[in-house]
């Protein structure tokens, strides 16, 4: 049931119904018998009904309310108010029942049908629901777009759609609408009627990106290449200035081999502020992947590594120092993967990358810092203890260096080759403290475990 109508059957109990009684039932006329008195009865308990609604005592409006209707049962009022206190107990069986009566008295009326629907609803009986959202129709063309929807839920999908083609003539197309029209297609699996849709939407409203872009994903997803390559280069005719277009171009592009074409696409997608920085992320991949395999293109990616270390997500430096890594490009690798720890702090294989290249780059505080940092969030992974020893070692601090190494080494776990390296950099540090006995029993450690390999 839609919110700003539950809140105005609210506030037409609250205010309106106490004066439509007082205009049928006139409590103010001199009684000429019993019936005055009845008649203020009616009204002490009626809004006393209200005033316990108000203040959340729902059984004792209910009471009230019943004395009404022992008073007199002709007042559709005291009904409608009896159904809503039995919603907010979720009595639904007896608020069907209320709103009912109350309907049973006054037909035409809007807010009486539209609880009743909401009962349905929570009620889960869309079955009934439909036919009072039918009723309702007539009142307000919001909903004709529930009425679409309850013929979903009931499975009657040629109504739906028959529902959302008039207001779509009616009233234009609205993304809610075209959200229910896709759900209706998923569960009919018609696909030939989707892209029937979107071509009419298509010559309707031209320049309309959105309908463009959800065709060639159509077209695309039941293997239509050449037309969703069409669609794509009509709507970049229509629409020069799209960007999203280019997610779907620099694909068609590199398989026709218009490399040309294909790295203007990949460009304008990764430099464009309209494109979300996941879907860079992939583009970056293909771009990164196309250069792999055609070295001669590397400025063009090189050009656009600028804008897209700028990218908030981490990812795209994340592939890109890969992508140096790669190479054997160390210092642009390690820029890279730090640029990415700046928005993703706890990814543990950023991290590590960062380390090694750390060490490998001689950046020994630097290293001594990152794993430093990082064990506090991962205190069981020896890699970082082992970099930090290492680190320190170089930095002539045996001391730390000892201290992390003896305490790292315990949790490596079925990794001799790791354990060889623990040993060797303990001997190293011992070394360093003019420990020769201790330094020398690592060193046949680490030599016992090197012969076994």
């Amino acid at each position: 049931m839609k919110l700003k109508q539950y809140i105005g059957v609210l506030i037409f109990g609250m205010f309106i119904i106490p004066q439509l009684l007082c205009a049928q039932v006139n409590f103010n006329k001199t009684p000429d018998d019993d019936l005055g008195d009845i008649e203020d009865k009616y009204q002490e308990y009626f809004f006393e009904a209200l005033k316990q609604k108000g203040i959340e005592n729902y059984d004792k409006s209910i009471t009230a309310l019943l004395k009404c209707v022992d008073l007199d049962d002709n007042e559709p009022a005291a009904y409608f108010e009896l159904g809503k206190n039995y919603v907010q107990l979720k009595n639904f069986g007896a608020a069907e029942d209320a709103l009912k009566k109350a309907i049973s008295k006054d037909e035409d009326n809007e807010w009486y049908l539209n609880e009743l629907y909401g009962v349905y609803y929570q009620m889960d009986d869309f079955d009934k629901a439909l036919k009072t959202v039918k009723q309702l129709v007539k009142f307000h063309p919001d909903y004709k777009e529930d009425l679409a929807a309850l013929y979903f839920k009931n499975k009657r999908y040629r109504a739906a759609l028959r529902v959302l083609d008039e207001l779509n003539k009616d009233y234009g197309q609205t993304e809610s609408r075209d959200f229910l029209r896709n759900k209706i297609y998923n569960a009919t699996g018609d696909d030939d009627d989707r892209i029937e849709y979107l071509e009419e939407r298509i010559v309707i409203n031209p320049d309309n990106e959105s309908n463009y872009l959800n065709l060639i994903y159509r077209y695309s997803e039941q293997d239509e290449k050449e037309k969703a390559y069409n669609i794509a280069l009509k709507l970049l005719k229509n629409n020069p200035e799209s960007h999203l277009v280019h997610l779907a171009l620099y694909k068609f592009y590199l398989d026709d081999n218009k490399t040309t074409e294909a790295i203007n696409s990949m460009t304008t997608v990764l430099k464009s502020p309209r494109i979300k920085p996941d879907a860079k992320t992939k583009v970056l991949n293909d771009f990164v992947s196309f250069v792999q395999k055609n070295p001669e293109y590397e400025s063009a990616l090189l050009d656009v590594t600028t804008d897209v270390a700028e990218d908030k997500s981490g990812k795209s430096s994340a592939e890109l120092g890969q992508y140096y890594l790669q190479k054997g490009d160390k210092e642009k690798a390690l820029a890279n993967f730090k640029n990415a720890l700046r928005e993703d702090g706890n990814n543990f294989e950023l991290i590590k990358n960062a380390l090694l290249l750390e060490i490998d780059l001689q950046h020994y505080e630097d290293a001594v810092t990152l794993s430093h940092n990082a064990l506090g969030a991962f205190p069981a992974q020896p890699i970082l203890y082992l970099a930090n020893g290492v680190a320190n070692n170089k930095l002539n601090r045996y001391k730390e260096a000892i201290s992390s190494l003896e305490m790292g080494v315990d949790y490596v776990i079925d990794n001799t080759i790791m354990l060889i390296d623990f040993y060797k950099q303990l001997s190293a540090a011992y070394r360093l403290s003019n420990n020769i006995t201790k330094s020398q029993t690592f060193a046949k450690k680490a030599e016992a475990l090197s012969k076994n390999q």
